[in-house]
């Protein structure tokens, strides 16, 4: 089948050919690479990755097709996909449709046929650029229409992929653990469902909910979201962070973890070209074991500006980045990486489970504060 000739043009000017595949429409956004071989469908429909052009390092996407098991949220999140070469025969026992057929039901458009290896050294020594997928327009006409979109770094993303209502996950007469109020700015339904599998009943609330209407609930303890875009946009968040802190043990992951840091007087900073996919080494500064992460974020935190009573709990041996914080006296924690995620072996599940010892041994110090 002949597919009608795309180009993704970058704002420093180069361009990268290849064909449609997907929605044939226009999209721009922020263009970033992850390195994972294998976790596509988990990448599309990840919140995180809102308002960005994606581009896999493996060459090969699509060969197992999408399945109804590895969704992380309700639709695909991406702006667009661009891949080395699209597999267009699936084969796996659990695949319902082509990785083709999937961006087309929800509008997203991507190229196949572009030189990936080029574009992710060019992003690697240049840093991540605002970038346009243009369909029958020529090179100049992109770039100027790319030249007055607002930059990635300047919109609320959180506010688009944000739960509208709250819900309960998966409500059932079993779980009859500790209660989760979890703050949405962008979560993926594997936090839902290791949360869930421990045992915890958790109630998803809008990014927007007051410190007052989260303490209504009578959490046994808070949980603070991954999410996409710059954590300095969301002050409303970090107001809320503050009400609420000292008040239930916490826990964040990613973007949640550059929120608290925040809470607590920290600065971020934006990265080169970000951590996204798999096979991250994480140390864990008081043990020292390393552990072999997920990851997909273009922030961190400063590691000087830690302060307010937290400290470093865990480096990226790559680049020496902050991947995690503790609280010396409250029941806080947070990580950078994603403890859900699976980059092999299931290395990272033990910090859900230590969240959840936490609150637990809270729920019993406040039973025995009662008698």
């Amino acid at each position: 089948m002949n597919k009608q000739k795309v180009f993704l043009a970058l704002e420093d000017g180069s361009v990268y050919e290849g064909h449609s595949f997907g929605a044939e429409l226009q999209t721009s956004g922020e263009v970033v690479f992850t390195t994972s071989m294998t976790g596509y469908q988990e990448v599309l429909t990840d919140p995180s990755f809102a308002g960005q052009i994606v581009i896999p390092t493996y060459p090969m996407i699509g060969n197992y097709g999408i399945n109804e098991q590895d969704y992380e949220s309700k639709g695909i999140q991406v702006a667009g996909f661009v891949v080395r070469e699209e597999c267009e025969i699936p084969s796996h026992g659990l695949s319902t449709r082509t990785l083709d057929e999937y961006l087309k039901s929800q509008d997203i458009p991507g190229i196949t046929g572009v030189d990936t290896r080029a574009l992710v050294r060019k992003l690697r020594s240049r840093g991540v650029m605002m970038g346009i997928i243009a369909v029958g327009e020529n090179t100049p006409e992109a770039l100027a229409r790319l030249e007055n979109m607002p930059r990635y770094d300047t919109i609320d993303f959180v506010k688009e992929v944000t739960t509208k209502e709250a819900f309960e996950w998966e409500p059932s007469r079993e779980q009859t653990g500790p209660r989760i109020a979890l703050l949405d700015s962008g979560t993926k339904f594997s936090i839902l469902r290791s949360l869930h599998r421990l045992g915890c009943s958790v109630t998803v609330l809008p990014c927007t909910t007051s410190a007052e209407d989260v303490m209504e609930l009578n959490p046994d303890g808070i949980f603070f979201s991954p999410g996409p875009g710059d954590p300095a946009l969301l002050d409303y968040l970090i107001g809320t962070i503050r009400e609420l802190v000292e008040k239930k043990p916490v826990m964040g992951i990613c973007l949640g973890h550059q929120l608290i840091g925040r809470a607590f007087g920290a600065e971020t900073f934006k990265l080169k070209f970000g951590h996204r996919g798999a096979n991250h080494p994480v140390k864990d500064i008081e043990t020292g074991r390393v552990y072999i992460t997920a990851q997909n974020h273009g922030y961190a935190i400063d590691a000087d500006t830690v302060k307010g009573g937290l400290e470093v709990s865990h480096i990226n041996l790559n680049d020496g980045t902050v991947e995690g914080l503790r609280h010396r006296e409250l029941p806080l924690f947070t990580i950078q990486y994603h403890s859900e995620a699976s980059p092999g072996p299931l290395d990272n599940m033990y910090l859900f489970e230590r969240f959840v010892e936490m609150v637990k041994e809270k729920m019993v110090k406040s039973h025995k504060g009662m008698k």
